[in-house]
């Protein structure tokens, strides 16, 4: 059985990853906070205006390691101070500034809004002649450019995200079943990836439906709204879904039912994310229809804990029982869409993981309790769903939590040059690797910061954020 270190100094003794016993069982290792300096309860919280601060502080750590190292490049290696190109070796879109953007408008950090934007507006290309994955395009760019635009009004960024969004149109019109192909060529418009797994397919309708409202062009949003309901219309008669399908026979490819773990996480989230952004009902009607499927099919209880099976789309049998850290962001999406309970749950059986694992492996099995990938790719879900269940409860715990892994992420995945992912967070010290991805800029530190900031430009009310944390409404421009 894999182990993790509880990180007193980076050399702690090792705990053995939860076993069934410890996970599912609901026994937690109470000494993990003192372990590692943070508090042990919501009362021991610093000031809010200071944890503000603190959160701003380290984003702006790792934004200067950033632009020291990789300036109008993709991404950033930290340790080694070079950078790295997300999306082709040897093409660079910036996705670190544009992922970036509004987290930077959000802290009030204007002179770096404005040299991000700067950047963009001079140098970003929508037509570059290089292939790129047509979800990873719509969440980070796509997304990005869009938050960016409603956070500064600048007008060129919503051009440049219209001229982005036309050059991956082809992915949805050149396929015979309108489900979209994986990869699209941005300056010849060629097509290829046949086969896709849902979250590919249908991680669109925000960013696509609120494109067509700003433009007045539909062709956006009939384009992600017929990819959704042709995956909808293949659903199992025990409504539920497979992982991925033949985007030209419309066959399914894997039968799989996984949900709500990767391939398929930000299917389902949005489904629920367009109802509420484009007011569209029917879109919410199929959320309530595959999210009571996989409640009644996949939701596994045991010792108090819940979490999440894998089973055949057509007969229910489980096939395995396999986590993953992308899966924690599912507490806030029940919280939002009306199952507070089951949130609830679901998010303690996390926590509960936390306090055993401290820095969460990127898989684990919750039967056996074994790692099966021990990196930490500086995820954001644990933390998006506290967000998410602090805005609807305003409860203490979800603030104590998110705050208590915010520190436990400081002291391990710090460098000089930001933040790093972990090669291993089960070796004592953890073995760093050496790459901020984009998303951290856009997720992870955000939602911190807005739990604890009162932040004057966050409509609070209305505020909606996208799978890749991006402010698509509730921007106050004051």
């Amino acid at each position: 059985m894999r182990t993790v270190s509880l990180p007193s100094s980076r050399t702690a003794p090792s705990l053995a990853v939860p076993s069934r016993r410890t996970v599912l069982g609901g026994a937690a290792v109470a000494a993990v906070g003192s372990a590692v300096g943070l508090p042990a309860r919501a009362a021991d919280l610093p000031a809010d205006p200071v944890v503000a601060r603190e959160v701003r502080d380290e984003f702006r750590h790792s934004w200067e390691g950033y632009k020291r190292a990789a300036w109008g490049y993709d991404e950033v290696r930290p340790v080694s101070g070079t950078r790295h190109d997300f999306f082709a070796p040897g093409h660079t879109f910036g996705l670190s500034i544009v992922e970036a953007l509004d987290t930077l408008w959000l802290m009030e950090l204007d002179d770096e809004v404005k040299l991000a934007a700067d950047w963009i507006e001079a140098h970003f290309d929508p037509a570059a002649d290089v292939e790129v994955q047509v979800f990873e395009a719509v969440i980070r760019l796509v997304g990005g450019l869009l938050a960016g635009y409603l956070c500064t009004g600048r007008p060129k960024l919503l051009t440049r995200c219209r001229e982005l969004t036309d050059r991956l149109l082809p992915a949805f019109t050149s396929s015979p079943t309108g489900l979209p192909y994986r990869y699209v060529n941005l300056r010849t418009g060629a097509v290829s990836g046949s086969v896709s797994p849902l979250a590919e397919i249908g991680t669109n309708l925000p960013e696509f439906g609120l494109l067509s409202r700003l433009t007045g062009d539909g062709r956006y949003l009939a384009a992600a709204k017929r990819a959704a309901r042709e995956v909808v219309a293949r659903r199992s008669s025990l409504d539920l879904l497979g992982t991925s399908l033949d985007v030209e026979s419309g066959r399914w490819a894997d039968t799989t039912s996984c949900a709500p773990n990767p391939p398929v996480d930000s299917f389902h989230e949005y489904l629920w994310v367009g109802s509420d952004l484009l007011g569209d009902d029917e879109l919410r009607s199929w959320y309530r229809l595959l999210a009571d499927a996989v409640a009644k099919y996949q939701l596994e209880q045991q010792g108090g804990h819940y979490w999440y099976r894998q089973v055949d789309f057509a007969t229910g049998e489980v096939l395995g029982h396999e986590q993953s850290e992308l899966a924690a962001f599912y507490a806030g999406l029940l919280g939002k869409s009306g199952d507070l309970p089951t949130a609830r749950v679901y998010y303690r059986s996390w926590t509960a993981l936390t306090e055993l694992a401290p820095v969460l492996p990127e898989k684990f099995d919750f039967l056996t309790g074994q790692v099966v990938d021990a990196r930490n790719q500086l995820r954001p879900e644990y933390l998006n769903s506290a967000y998410d269940l602090w805005r609807l409860t305003g409860f203490g715990e979800y603030k104590q939590t998110a705050y208590q892994y915010f520190q436990t992420v400081k002291w391990a995945l710090r460098v000089p040059g930001g933040y790093t992912v972990a090669e291993d967070v089960s070796t004592s010290p953890i073995r760093l690797g050496d790459l901020t991805p984009g998303y951290w800029f856009a997720e992870n530190l955000k939602y911190v910061y807005l739990m604890f900031a009162a932040a004057p430009r966050f409509d609070y009310r209305r505020g909606l954020l996208s799978t890749e944390g991006k402010l698509l409404r509730g921007a106050n421009r004051l």
